[in-house]
């Protein structure tokens, strides 16, 4: 159902609108609206341009969370505002100290680990790198070349030159060396190892003693930087683990007030003449207005709570609280918890308006029981009802929700098609069996009992859902869809007509002499034919036809057999009802057959294991998916908009009442 709404005005001292949000507004739930966009009849109107100065310090709370141990069940203290503002300060002078000290080390590290990666591969050269590094006549070039160059260098090049080439370290893909040369042949030695792919790996000159001892000390200075970057990173996780209630406790106090500041985004202020000060006695001042919906229970208690508090007026406005053509309340579904899951189907097709009817536990009704006739198995059932009922507990999944209530129908139907895990010979039939039973139809012949049903259910629900579409239409004083629409009264009593005659042909009764039929049949189509220009009749408009009356019964001839097809087309999808019940039949056989079971012998336990959990997932995955077609495109497209828009609250779930 869709929750009654009061359209509520909050006027105050200016300077008052924090305690009377964290008072008052907080105990209930309003959808704020924009004042000035609402008020415009009012003048010198002017918004709040205060800034939030609790946004940041909750901004710097909110980046801790990803960093803080698991909470767990961490009660929450009493906190001021003040004292949580306190908290942060502290906290960010410690955690900028850490983290100050934490940038020096990263630096620290930074200028240990490049030296460190250009040394270590040449550590086994016994010789100080500070003298090479300044030799005077001799030319040197530490660096590395690929292995397969290497080999071809030592076979046919290096004993052919004057150089010297000290291999220091290998890996799979180079070696790693220095070689030397008199500076006179420099540019020559250069260029035969180039041509050899050498890659120079320059190094800096601060290196002391031998390669070893210069990697021994980088890799000590390493290690000792690695030790306080985790006693720094060790520091900063015991600050956070030392205050994690606190953190919490003013993270808490921060976001209720955060919000509640933000309720100024949608007041305005005002200049309010002596007109009692609003009951305050101040004479002239500043005062903001608020404006909202809120449910009828708790515009009443919140009007009841203000009554004698000098700086609050709560008006209703009654004249507002009605629906009209151009105010609109918002929308809160209200369903008993059965029901919940099932506003997850409304939501994606689109919240109801205020003043339709909300569809949510027709869909819940009709949902599972044509989920449970498409998909009829006691065993495959109960898997769905328990599997979907342990997951919305645990994970209050709306959808898990949905497949156990499906389930349930799933398991009643497999009782009335005598079907248990595929196993059609166990359980007796309480009512058919979707593969085997037949029916004769006039002018068809034989044809599964199952199909018959699923027409004749479908045009049921085609019936009901023109009656709920006559009831939105008059709540909206919509006069065409309530009388001479298709799925009008003028389209109720055409296709009713239509189910009776088909009801009483498979029935072998006689059908009624032909003036009754054509009144029955006639009479709605000329209606609907005439819907026009007999809805501007009864509007009492000056124009009954439109100008140019030759297009008018053209499009109105064509919109006709529109109308018939959607009616056919409409009816023949409910088809799929005993489609689907039939195939589940034929796969659980195909099953059976491969699991060697299908002559009631034991069979493969795996195979039909194996089976079941297959067709339960895809087959059960197919008629979810159909059955949601069916509702949303046969039955909600005949009596439900779904433009409606959802009711916010400004104050989120998390934070309410705390």
């Amino acid at each position: 159902m869709i929750e009654k709404m009061k359209y509520v005005n909050i006027t105050g001292p200016r300077s008052d609108i924090d305690r009377v949000a964290s008072t008052y507004l907080s105990r209930y739930e309003i959808h704020l609206e924009n004042a000035l966009t609402e008020l415009t009849d009012v003048k010198t109107l002017t918004p709040f341009t205060e800034v939030n100065p609790y946004r940041e310090p909750l901004k710097f709370l909110e980046g801790l969370l990803p960093s803080l141990p698991d909470a767990g069940m961490v009660p929450l203290l009493p906190m001021t505002i003040q004292e949580a503002l306190k908290l942060v300060n502290s906290l960010q002078a410690d955690l900028q100290e850490i983290d100050g000290t934490r940038k020096d080390l990263e630096q620290k590290h930074a200028a240990v680990v490049s030296p460190l990666k250009v040394i270590r591969p040449f550590r086994n050269i016994d010789y100080d790198i500070s003298a090479i590094l300044h030799f005077e006549h001799i030319c040197y070039r530490f660096g590395k070349i690929d292995r397969q160059f290497f080999t071809k260098f030592e076979q046919y090049i290096y004993n052919n030159i004057n150089s010297i080439f000290i291999k220091a370290d290998e890996d799979d893909s180079y070696v790693y060396g220095v070689y030397f040369s008199p500076k006179t042949q420099a540019e020559k030695i250069n260029a035969v190892f180039s041509s050899m792919h050498f890659e120079e790996i320059s190094l800096p000159d601060s290196y002391s003693g031998t390669a070893l001892e210069a990697c021994d000390q980088l890799e000590a200075a390493h290690r000792h930087i690695h030790k306080e970057m985790e006693e720094n990173k060790n520091a900063r996780e015991s600050l956070l683990k030392d205050h994690l209630q606190d953190i919490l406790s003013a993270r808490r106090v921060l976001l209720t007030t955060c919000e509640n500041f933000d309720i100024r985004k949608y007041a305005a202020c005002t200049r309010a003449e002596n007109t009692e000060a609003l009951r305050s006695g101040e004479g002239s001042g500043i005062f903001y207005i608020l404006c909202g919906w809120m449910s009828e229970k708790d515009a009443d208690d919140l009007q009841a709570a203000t009554k004698d508090d000098e700086n609050i007026y709560c008006l209703i406005d009654s004249k507002r609280s009605r629906q009209t053509d151009t105010l609109t309340p918002p929308t809160k579904l209200k369903n008993i918890p059965l029901l919940k899951p099932f506003e997850l189907y409304v939501r994606m097709y689109g919240l109801p308006a205020y003043n339709e009817m909300d569809p949510t536990w027709f869909l819940a009704i009709t949902y599972s029981f044509i989920f449970g006739a498409m998909f009829g198995d006691v065993g495959q059932g109960c898997l769905l009802f328990l599997g979907g009922l342990l997951l919305y507990k645990k994970k209050k999944m709306d959808l898990a929700g949905i497949i156990s209530c499906a389930g349930v129908f799933s398991t009643f139907f497999g009782f009335m098609y005598g079907s248990l895990f595929g196993f059609e010979d166990i359980l007796p039939a309480l009512w058919l069996k979707p593969m085997t039973r037949m029916m004769s139809v006039p002018f068809v012949g034989k044809l599964n009992t199952v199909f018959v049903v699923a027409i004749g259910f479908g045009m049921l629900l085609i019936l009901v859902c023109m009656i709920f579409n006559i009831i939105n239409s008059w709540r909206n004083k919509d006069v065409e869809k309530t009388w001479f629409d298709s799925n009008a009264v003028a389209g109720l009593v055409f296709y009713g007509a239509v189910v009776l005659s088909a009801f009483l042909l498979i029935s072998g009764h006689s059908l009624p002499g032909g003036i009754v039929l054509g009144i029955m049949f006639g009479i709605p189509l000329i209606v609907m034919f005439l819907k026009e220009p007999l809805t501007n009749l009864v509007k009492k408009k000056a124009k009954i036809l439109p100008e140019q009356k030759a297009i008018f019964f053209v499009q109105s001839f064509f919109e006709m057999f529109e109308v018939m097809l959607s009616y056919l087309s409409n009816t023949l999808s409910f088809l799929r009802i005993g489609a689907f019940a039939v195939s589940h039949a034929a796969m659980m056989e195909v099953v059976l057959m491969l699991s060697g079971a299908e002559n009631g012998s034991g069979g493969n336990l795996l195979v039909i294991i194996l089976g079941n959990l297959f067709v339960c997932g895809m087959e059960g995955l197919i008629v979810g998916i159909q059955v949601l077609r069916l509702e949303y495109y046969e039955i909600f497209s005949r009596f439900y908009k779904g433009n409606g828009r959802e009711f916010r609250p400004f104050r989120s779930a998390d934070t309410k009442n705390q």
